[in-house]
């Protein structure tokens, strides 16, 4: 039976899944799970473990290749993060974390310089004060970047190590903001407007070729490496059995909720960009029209802050939690600029209550249920605005990821949009991944299939709007009380 292993890259946790097919169903075995965190290295920056990610990665493959052959192994991560590289492929200093501060400021020079239409125009993506081209414009000038042959991001750059492979899969190449959406090819004008290195920039391929065979690596010497859609986005949307039918979007729910729908081509109307919409390219010359909303990022920082504290908190006890407060007494905007650092969430939450003149939470269970509640809320301003950009009269949200296991946010969802919303599978990420490659063996023969396989691999489940609680009335409450600043 076809075998495969799927490397899935987080940016709390990483974890490796051999997947099977099996009676025309996918059966995961999750073999190997990791926590990491980006180090405060001071002034050298935020940093990511990254030899330590790649050797738990090793581990991972070795216990999929135990259990029998494996076809091949594909790896996704976050996206806009990388990794400069000599000519003979060794990496040059640290692998910064998108949340490090060297960044600050640079989005707003970088498009008073070239201007927002000039760079959305071609590149079509959302502006984000994390995206590689700021990375790279802070860079200009550091030792790592004037001795630099070449720039991956994460999934190849650990491809690289393992194969040697030196390109880049178009999916997560497109979340740099310096590829043309459009051509599907780097947008070298726009690179020399910024005054970057054109030669750094690797060469493209697409999702679902074969890199090569891990080499020097021991035990797991021999293992083909298939280019999967890289960016975990774009495998968690391959593993979705969508319904193609304009009036199904997406949320990919963890530590980041990203809300869109699946289209043939790019738009970057003037309207998209004042609405600040992206568009990423998937798998299959697929665009997916989304906005990143911050996920469970808020709860995983209070969480940590309270552990730090000598109190622990499991999900599901924050839900249970959360259940015994008001709805929407406590109301945050989940994307106010102070939330994005790591670091005393709790604190900034009520700091960001008092300023607005909204209720302050004081509880864990207070702070759930805002968290839970401004998270629908934000949910369904995102669903509003993707629907007039793209068109689409949305009826169907798939949710998927971590966060489609929350039912209370999940029937938050539903009752703040008015939509129908499924949730599952958890494990969408992994599924395209392992879907990615299975087409890419042969063992099936195109998306759709793929997509009917993952179908049947998992039960969805149903929520309807059922509470009466006027929303409207709530998002009017946050706007006024954002005005107040």
């Amino acid at each position: 039976m076809p075998a495969f292993a799927a490397v899935d890259l987080g940016a709390t946790s990483g974890r490796v899944t051999r997947g099977e097919i099996v009676d025309g169903r996918f059966v995961l075995n999750e073999v190997h799970r990791f926590a990491h965190e980006p180090l405060d290295a001071g002034a050298g920056g935020l940093l990511w473990q990254w030899d330590e990610i790649v050797n738990q990665v090793k581990i991972g493959l070795k216990k999929a290749m135990d259990l029998g052959p494996l076809d091949s192994a594909g790896i996704d991560s976050w996206a806009v993060d990388y990794g400069f590289l000599t000519s003979d492929d060794h990496l040059i200093g640290s692998v910064h974390c998108y949340r490090d501060s060297r960044t600050d400021g640079v989005l707003e020079s970088v498009t008073a310089h070239v201007g927002r239409e000039r760079i959305y125009s071609t590149t079509g993506i959302q502006f984000l004060f994390f995206n590689t081209i700021y990375q790279l414009v802070s860079a200009i000038g550091t030792p790592e970047y004037v001795s630099a042959a070449k720039f991956l991001l994460l999934p190849d750059l650990l491809n690289n190590h393992l194969v040697g492979s030196s390109t880049l899969e178009i999916t997560n190449a497109s979340t740099t903001q310096l590829l043309d959406a459009t051509s599907r090819q780097w947008d070298f004008d726009l690179i020399e407007e910024l005054n970057l290195r054109t030669d750094i920039f690797p060469e493209l391929h697409e999702a679902g070729e074969v890199l090569g065979k891990i080499a020097g690596h021991g035990s797991i010497d021999g293992l083909p490496i298939v280019a999967v859609a890289s960016h975990d986005t774009a495998s968690a949307v391959a593993g979705i059995p969508l319904r193609i039918d304009g009036k199904s979007a997406y949320i990919s729910s963890g530590t980041w909720s990203l809300i869109g729908v699946e289209m043939d081509s790019p738009i970057t109307t003037p309207l998209a960009l004042a609405e600040n919409v992206t568009n990423e390219l998937g798998f299959g010359g697929t665009v997916r029209l989304l906005k990143n909303v911050t996920g469970f990022w808020l709860l995983e920082e209070c969480r940590r802050n309270w552990r730090l504290n000598g109190r622990e908190f499991s999900p599901e006890k924050l839900i249970e939690l959360a259940n015994e407060i008001e709805i929407g007494k406590y109301l945050i905007d989940p994307d106010d600029p102070r939330f994005a650092a790591p670091g005393e969430m709790p604190q900034r939450i009520a700091s960001f209550c008092k300023e607005k003149n909204l209720s302050v939470p004081e509880t864990p269970g207070e702070y759930a249920r805002c968290i839970y509640d401004s998270l629908a809320l934000a949910y369904a301003r995102t669903i509003r605005k993707i629907s007039l950009v793209s068109g689409n009269q949305i009826e169907t949200i798939h949710v998927v990821g971590g966060g489609s296991a929350n039912d209370l946010l999940n029937q938050l969802t539903a009752d703040a949009t008015g939509c129908e919303v499924l949730a599952g599978p958890v494990e969408a990420t992994v599924m395209g991944n392992l879907a990615v490659q299975a087409i890419a063996v042969g063992a099936v023969s195109d998306l759709v299939q793929a997509r009917e396989l993952i179908g049947r691999s998992v039960t969805l489940k149903r929520f309807e709007p059922v509470t009466r609680i006027d929303w409207e009335s709530m998002q009017n409450r946050l706007k006024l009380n954002n005005r107040v600043s």
